[in-house]
C-alpha cells in the first residue's frame, strides 16, 4: 500500500507542477505569514520585559511593540487570505485536469471496458472520488505548507533564544511524527477500502433507478434493500475504520506534544530563576515552542486527509492509465464517396477468449443491397454489427468496405458512413431538435422536420408544448418508448449516410406505424448498402440477402422464397418464431 501510496504522490505532484508559478508565490507568502506570525512573540516578550514592576512601566516602549504587534498580525492576515486563495485555485485546477483526463481516457476507451465495469461506479471515480480527492489536496496545500516554515522558523528563533532549551523541543517533538506515520499506514487501506466500495454503492443505487420497472415488477424490493443493506453496511464499516484511526492522529500528538511543552515551561522556569533568561523571553519562548508544536498536531491532522485523498487519486488514476483502444494509424485515411461494398472475410471474433462465438465468418454485401442477418440469440447478430462499426476489432481475419480494411481507415469516418438505428434508444437532456440534430448540428430546422416527418415522428412532436423546442429529459419519460424510437430513427434519415444499420429498429413501434415506417425505410434504402437484425418478418421479407446464422457462423443464405424452399433452419425459424 505504501508503495502505491507514493506511486498516486507522484502523479499526483506531476499535475501540481503545471501550476509551479502559483505554488511558488503560495509557498513565499506562506513564509511571509510565517515569517509575522514568528516576530510577533518578539515584541510581545519586549513588551512584557517592559512591566518591571509597580509603577514602572515604559509605556512608550510598549506602545511601540502593540503598534509592531498590530502590523504584523495584519501582514500575516493578508499573507494568508491570499496563500488560501491561489492554494484553492492550484487545487480545483488540479482537480479540473484530472477530472478532464479521465473524461477523455472514457471516450477513447474500448468499449470491453465499459462492458466489463458498472457506469455507476465509473461515474463514482469521476464526481465523488475527484471531489475527496480535491479536498484532501486543498487541506493538504493549505496547512502543509504554512506547517513546514513555521516549524523551521520557531526552531530558528528557539536556537537564538535558549540552545539548551530548543534541543528539549528538537529531541522529543519527532515522536509525534513516528506515532503520526505509524497511524497513517493503517488508514490508506481503509481509506482505499472506502472508496471502492462507495463506488459500488454508486454503481448499485444507478443500478436499481434504473431497472426499478423490473425489480417492481418481480417483486424484488426487499431482495435488493438486503443487497444494498450489506453494501452499505461495508461502506459503513470502512468507513468507521478509517475514520477511527485517522482520529487518533490528532489526539496522539497532541499528547506528546503536551509533554513536549510541559517540559519547555519546567526547564525554562529553572533558567529563569538562575538568571539565564528573562520572564519576557520565557514567555517569547513558551509561544514558539507551541508554534512549533503546533504544525506537527496540524500536519498529523493532514496526513489522514492525504492518505483519503491519494486512494481517491489512485482510482482515478487507474482509469486515466487504463489502456485505450487502439488509435488510428498515421496513414489511417478518411472514408469518403464509398460505395458501401462490405466484405467479411474468415472474420473470427469473442468477447471471452476462452468461449468461442463468430468463427471464419464470410460476407459479401453489394453496394446498394439489403442484408439482413437473423438467428437464434445468442448467434452472433449484434456482434456482426459491433464489428462492422469497429466497436470490437476482430481477433482475426479482415473487414473491408470498398476494397479497404476497416483498420486502415479513421474511426470518425468509418462511423460517419453508417447510419444505425438501435433497439436500445438513447435520449440525451436537451431540445428534441437538438436530439434529432445530433449528428448534424447545423441542418435547419426545415431539414430537421422533414427527417421528422419521413419517420412518422412530426404528428407526436407537434403536440409537445414547444414542439421542437421542447426539452426532453435524459431518460425521455415525456415520452413512450416507440416515440423516442422514432426520434432515433428521425436521427439517421437527417443524416442519410451511404450504409445503414438496424438492430430491431421498429421493436417498440406499433404495427400500424411500423408500416409506414417500414415505406419510409425503403425509402431511405434505395441505392444505400443496410444491414437489417430482425425478429419480424416483415422486416426482413425484402431483403436481396438473408444470412441464417448460428452459433458464429452462416448456415444459410438466400432471399426469403429461397430458404423457405431449402426447408432448412431458416424454415423452421420462420414456423417457430418469425411468423408469431
Amino acid at each position: 500500500m505504501k508503495k502505491l501510496n507514493s506511486g498516486s504522490l507522484k502523479k499526483v505532484l506531476k499535475y501540481v507542477g503545471r501550476y509551479k508559478a502559483l505554488l511558488i508565490i503560495s509557498i513565499m507568502l506562506a513564509a511571509v505569514s510565517v515569517a509575522a506570525s514568528l516576530c510577533i512573540p518578539v515584541f510581545a516578550g519586549k513588551a512584557i520585559d517592559c512591566i518591571i514592576g509597580k509603577g514602572n512601566v515604559d509605556f512608550a516602549s510598549i506602545k511601540t511593540d502593540l503598534i509592531f504587534i498590530g502590523a504584523l498580525a495584519c501582514i500575516a492576515a493578508l499573507a494568508q487570505w491570499i496563500m488560501n486563495s491561489l492554494n484553492n485555485r492550484i487545487s480545483f485546477r488540479v482537480v479540473r485536469d484530472v477530472r478532464n483526463a479521465s473524461m477523455k481516457k472514457l471516450q477513447i476507451l474500448p468499449l470491453s471496458y465499459l462492458d466489463k465495469h458498472p457506469a455507476g461506479e465509473t461515474v463514482s471515480r469521476i464526481i465523488s472520488d475527484a471531489d475527496q480527492f480535491a479536498d484532501g489536496l486543498l487541506m493538504g496545500f493549505t496547512q502543509l505548507f504554512t506547517g513546514i516554515i513555521t516549524i523551521l522558523g520557531t526552531l530558528g528563533f528557539m536556537l537564538s533564544v535558549n540552545f539548551k532549551i530548543a534541543l528539549v523541543v528538537v529531541v522529543l517533538t519527532p515522536l509525534s511524527l513516528f506515532v503520526a506515520k505509524f497511524i497513517a499506514g493503517k488508514t490508506f487501506s481503509m481509506f482505499k477500502l472506502q472508496s471502492q466500495t462507495r463506488g459500488e454503492e454508486t454503481a448499485y443505487t444507478d443500478e436499481m433507478i434504473n431497472g426499478r420497472k423490473i425489480m417492481t415488477a418481480f417483486s424484488r424490493e426487499e431482495k435488493c434493500l438486503e443487497e444494498f443493506d450489506e453494501i452499505n453496511s461495508r461502506y459503513a464499516k470502512y468507513s468507521l475504520r478509517a475514520v477511527f484511526f485517522s482520529s487518533l492522529v490528532n489526539p496522539s500528538t497532541r499528547f506528546i506534544n503536551s509533554m513536549v511543552y510541559a517540559g519547555v515551561a519546567l526547564s525554562g522556569a529553572f533558567a529563569v530563576i538562575s538568571g539565564g533568561i528573562s520572564v519576557g523571553s520565557l514567555s517569547c519562548f513558551l509561544s514558539y515552542a507551541n508554534q512549533y508544536t503546533k504544525p506537527f498536531n496540524e500536519i498529523s491532522g493532514v496526513v489522514a486527509e492525504l492518505q483519503n485523498a491519494l486512494a481517491c487519486a489512485e482510482r482515478l488514476f487507474e482509469l486515466i492509465e487504463e489502456t485505450p483502444q487502439t488509435p488510428d494509424g498515421e496513414s489511417a485515411i478518411t472514408l469518403e464517396n464509398t460505395d458501401g461494398r462490405v466484405t467479411l472475410e474468415n472474420v473470427c471474433f469473442s468477447y471471452d477468449k476462452s468461449r468461442e462465438l463468430i468463427k471464419n465468418l464470410n460476407l459479401s454485401a453489394k453496394s446498394g443491397s439489403r442484408i439482413a442477418i437473423v438467428g437464434p440469440t445468442g448467434c452472433g447478430k449484434t456482434t456482426v454489427i459491433n464489428l462492422l462499426m469497429r466497436f470490437y476489432d476482430a481477433d482475426s481475419g479482415k473487414i473491408s468496405i470498398d476494397g479497404i480494411d476497416i483498420a486502415d481507415i479513421t474511426r470518425e469516418s468509418l462511423r460517419r458512413n453508417y447510419g444505425m438505428v438501435l433497439q436500445d434508444t438513447w435520449i440525451k437532456e436537451a431540445t428534441v431538435k437538438e436530439n434529432i440534430a445530433l449528428g448534424r448540428p447545423e441542418a435547419t430546422d426545415e431539414e430537421i422536420i422533414e427527417a421528422a416527418k419521413a419517420s412518422n415522428a412530426y404528428s407526436f412532436i407537434r403536440r409537445l408544448p414547444q414542439g421542437l423546442n421542447t426539452v426532453i429529459s435524459d431518460n425521455g419519460s415525456e415520452l413512450s418508448q416507440g416515440q423516442k424510437q422514432l426520434l432515433c430513427i428521425a436521427r439517421v434519415m437527417l443524416c442519410l449516410p451511404p450504409m445503414l444499420i438496424l438492430d430491431e429498429a421498429t421493436s417498440s413501434i406499433d404495427t400500424r406505424t411500423e408500416i409506414k415506417i417500414q415505406k419510409a425505410f425503403h425509402k431511405m434504402m434505395q441505392g444505400r448498402t443496410s444491414f437489417i437484425v430482425a425478429h419480424r418478418l416483415s422486416t426482413i421479407k425484402n431483403s436481396d440477402t438473408i444470412l441464417v446464422m448460428n452459433d458464429g457462423k452462416i448456415i444459410e443464405q438466400g432471399t426469403h422464397e429461397e430458404l423457405l424452399s431449402a426447408n432448412g433452419f431458416y424454415k423452421e425459424l420462420y414456423n417457430s418464431r418469425l411468423s408469431q
